[in-house]
């Protein structure tokens, strides 16, 4: 479903969220002033709007809806720190880069976020010595509830909020990001089995730049995928092979299984141990968002939780049982990924080393149990759900899991009292 930008009728990307709601769709800095000061003296709300890639409500606007996509443009370009428009998509920020002879050092798996959506929900990769996509970020320039334009370095005191800022402290209009030279990765995946996969981990993470794997529920197989830096790109995919896994079986085929495991739910296992078996390895070189970043058309919910990273074996050992007591089949592998600390107040990695685990199911399959199910699983553990990934955690429970909550709110009264830009999502996340 593609929704008109200018209508009141708004759908995020997993189809699970809509709202109507007024439209605003600011030009240029000055705009955007314009349009938060008469929205609060009007005393209305606005709730800013990215790509729509959230699973969660963070971005439904219940009266208006700012859109940011004509605040795409690059600002400047100084060595490693560049400074773009934050409605900007991280597609056209890695061509941006490229075009300089620069990288982002980590990027997430998809490329279609805008950069202020990606760094306030604390969009992530994978790899221990990186955090998440926030924590390359130098300085924001914001709008605030008070129709001041405020830019906050990492001397500023309200740094740390305003990056990973959830769309609550004001209008994210440009970001700097500190970014590396160019570079390539050689790219290893490999199916093996989920023993295999987990006997190797403690040696493979910090020895390689990233490392994830995919376990297939109701089998003993999993995927691995390790990512390494390297001088030369001498290993491109061909093209046909790029196209018959990337394009063919990723999406195409993979839609065709899901549509069928929906309707013939007994299926299921079967279809994962033939998914998971028919994978073959593949070993290529490319330019570092060619390899991080690919195509995902087959539409979905999820759910990701972030736990400390020795926690990680509790979780995998209680999934199996988990996924076997659902009143329904899990279609999706179950992804894991793993990053070092960072010290923005609100990210999922504050702090410590950390595991994500990430699941999902196909539209229109029932996904609630099992969801909760994880959760339940991994909050005692002092698990963080993503931002923008569906979770049904409170403010109340919320706070002992980031040890600088309530400084974060002390920021968001200072900058929003009034709660222009707050929606039902952040009132039960942030109180």
């Amino acid at each position: 479903m593609t929704t008109p930008v200018n209508s009141r009728r708004w759908t995020n990307w997993g189809q699970n969220q809509q709202s109507v709601a007024d439209v605003l769709a600011p030009a240029s800095i000055d705009e955007v002033v314009a349009q938060v000061t008469a929205s609060a003296e009007a005393g209305r709300r606005i709730k800013t709007v990215g790509s729509g890639h959230s699973f969660t409500a963070i971005a439904v606007a219940d009266d208006q809806r700012m859109l940011l996509h004509r605040l795409n443009q690059p600002v400047s370009v100084a060595g490693d720190l560049v400074t773009v428009q934050a409605g900007m998509r991280l597609s056209s920020l890695n061509a941006l880069l490229a075009a300089n002879g620069l990288a982002m050092p980590n990027l997430g798996d998809i490329d279609a976020q805008t950069v202020a959506g990606a760094i306030s929900t604390a969009t992530h990769g994978t790899g221990i010595e990186h955090a998440t996509l926030a924590s390359c970020v130098e300085a924001v320039t914001l709008v605030t509830a008070k129709g001041t334009i405020e830019r906050y370095d990492r001397e500023s005191p309200e740094f740390p909020a305003a990056v990973v800022g959830l769309g609550a402290l004001g209008v994210l209009v440009e970001v700097t990001l500190r970014c590396v030279p160019e570079f390539v990765l050689l790219a290893d995946e490999k199916p093996m089995s989920l023993a295999d996969v987990l006997a190797g981990l403690n040696d493979w993470i910090p020895a390689n730049d990233h490392v994830e794997f995919f376990w297939y529920p109701y089998t003993d197989r999993a995927s691995l995928k390790i990512n390494k830096r390297v001088d030369v790109h001498d290993r491109p995919l061909p093209k046909f092979r790029a196209w018959l896994d990337d394009d063919f079986l990723s999406n195409t085929v993979f839609e065709g299984v899901c549509k069928i495991g929906r309707r013939f739910p007994g299926v299921v296992p079967t279809l994962n141990s033939l998914a998971a078996r028919a994978l073959s390895a593949r070993s290529y070189t490319g330019r570092s968002d060619h390899v991080f970043c690919s195509a995902r058309r087959v539409r979905f919910t999820e759910m990701e939780y972030e736990i400390p990273r020795a926690a990680l074996p509790e979780v995998i050992d209680a999934l199996p049982r988990l996924i076997e007591s659902l009143p329904f089949k899990v279609l999706f592998p179950v992804e894991f990924r793993f990053t070092g600390p960072d010290d923005l107040w609100l990210s999922h990695g504050y702090g410590r080393e950390s595991a994500y685990i990430a699941v999902h199911q196909f539209q229109g399959v029932p996904y609630e149990p099992y969801f909760r199910g994880l959760e339940a699983l991994c909050e005692p553990l002092g698990g963080r759900p993503h931002w923008g990934k569906l979770h049904y955690r409170t403010a109340e429970d919320l706070r002992p899991a980031y040890p600088r909550f309530d400084d974060f709110l002390a920021v968001r009264d200072r900058l929003d009292p009034a709660r222009v830009f707050t929606n039902e999502y952040l009132d039960r996340v942030l109180g």
